[in-house]
């Protein structure tokens, strides 16, 4: 089956933190990253799409961040 997930955090290092312990479980980018700056908040935000493949047949209750 494939996974997909959305990576989104504050535009700091956080951010490239999170998508490269992704990268390093076996996830691939998916698209570009994309940039909004968040209003509320006053910080820019950042997010990134990473897809994987592995074995099973997805269902809801697929726990995606322990792939």
């Amino acid at each position: 089956m494939r996974l997909y997930r959305f990576l989104s955090e504050d535009d700091t290092s956080a951010f490239c933190h999170k998508v490269t312990a992704a990268l390093n479980k076996g996830w691939d980018l998916h698209g570009p990253p994309t940039y909004a700056y968040d209003e509320k908040r006053g910080v820019m935000r950042c997010g990134q799409a990473v897809t994987k493949e592995v074995p099973g047949t997805y269902s809801p209750d697929t726990k995606l961040g322990e792939h």
